[in-house]
């Protein structure tokens, strides 16, 4: 089979809630890293075939296919097509996947693949809740199938990030000392310069505006819980932000053609499901399942990226495949550096690949809670 090779990625920097990017069109925040990515890797950008973008709450600025509208507000030609993916918050993980497949298909040669999201403009929910505003079902509730096999009861992130606390007996103490390390990770790496070469300015930002460096113990101990009796806060749960990013995938003879330098191959790419009302634990099966398929093991990985949606699903995560804290999101994850839904698949591969780099790992591995109970797992191997 052909292989699929990562040439480069890029990424805006995360803006925090009515913070710097809070005005920014979603098409024009989209195209951001688009534009940085063909300057870049000085890729003609008449060779790309196709643009296969993730996003989700795809109404107003956001609707339309962003992904073909993105590549057009970038400037670039007008016979590139573009797609937008909705996987929930594996979107753009998706779509790297779906570039990937399309170049190991042999069927096109150049891809990019990234996603967006504007949450400032369009909040979360925001299709579900505006959709119910004008009379439309809920998607869950009401459906003859669905409410005899799963009820009527809420399908609802916070309350699996509970019952996940619950099932592995994670402590509210042990996810604000994860939620304290994830901003200090992130604050270090921007300090080192670490995230440099992977953001690309955007009004006047440079760097990942969601990080707290002055968070305690003390003051994560401090917050209410979100829901009465609770162990889940604000403190240990992602930021909504607006972010973007972007990839080029290729096949080995495009590399030839443009003289490209890859950073990395994709070895493997799966995704599987769990329980659509645990919604969170999908990253479980989907890592042991993925890892099946590679013929690998936990020891075989040397760095993780599993996103930070909620403390307690990479801490149960981490518990249930014996994965050590010192592999995993060494940069911090999604909350320091906040959780832009439709953007945060491909803005975790651009982290993963920096950090390969920089310890000099051969393979990384990438997975992410995602709607419906679904978790997407894509393995690098570094070049």
């Amino acid at each position: 089979m052909p292989e699929a090779y990562i040439v480069d990625a890029v990424r805006a920097p995360t803006g925090r809630k009515k913070g710097s990017l809070a005005h920014m069109h979603p098409a024009d925040l989209a195209a951001h890293p688009i534009s940085a990515l063909v300057e870049r890797t000085g890729i003609d950008p008449n060779a790309v075939e196709d643009v296969v973008w993730g996003c989700c709450d795809t109404i107003g600025g956001q609707s339309g296919d962003i992904g073909r509208t993105a590549w057009l507000v970038a400037g670039m030609p007008e016979h590139v097509p573009g797609v937008t993916i909705d996987r929930q918050c594996g979107s753009s993980q998706q779509a790297l996947h779906f570039a990937a497949q399309g170049v190991m298909s042999g069927t096109q040669d150049l891809v990019v693949a990234g996603g967006s999201q504007a949450m400032n403009r369009i909040p979360i929910s925001s299709a579900m809740i505006v959709g119910t505003q004008f009379g439309f079902e809920n998607p869950f509730i009401g459906a003859k199938g669905w409410d005899a096999r799963y009820g009527t009861e809420d399908v609802n992130q916070i309350k699996s990030a509970e019952m996940i606390a619950n099932k592995w007996n994670i402590s509210r103490e042990e996810m604000e000392r994860f939620s304290l390390a994830s901003h200090q990770r992130a604050q270090a790496a921007t300090e080192n310069g670490w995230f440099a070469s992977e953001i690309a300015p955007l009004e006047g930002l440079d760097r990942d505006e969601t990080i707290r460096p002055t968070t305690t113990l003390e003051g994560l101990a401090a917050l209410n819980p979100v829901n009465e009796g609770g162990v889940i806060t604000a403190g240990v749960a992602s930021q909504n932000c607006d972010g973007a990013a972007a990839l080029l995938v290729a096949s080995e003879q495009a590399v030839k053609d443009h003289g490209l330098k890859p950073r990395a191959r994709i070895h493997h790419m799966s995704v599987r499901a769990d329980n659509p009302i645990w919604m969170l634990t999908g990253p479980i099966p989907a890592t042991k399942y993925a890892l099946q398929k590679a013929g690998m093991s936990i020891d075989d990985i040397d760095v993780f990226e599993c996103n930070e949606a909620f403390a307690s699903v990479p801490l149960a995560w981490m518990q249930e495949l014996g994965v050590p804290h010192e592999k995993v999101n060494l940069y911090g994850g999604g909350i320091a550096l906040g959780h832009p839904i439709g953007a945060t698949g491909a803005r975790l591969m651009t982290t993963l690949l920096n950090v390969l780099e920089r310890t000099g790992g051969r393979y990384g591995l990438q997975t992410m809670c995602e709607g419906g109970g679904q978790a997407n797992v894509t393995i690098v191997e570094r070049l």
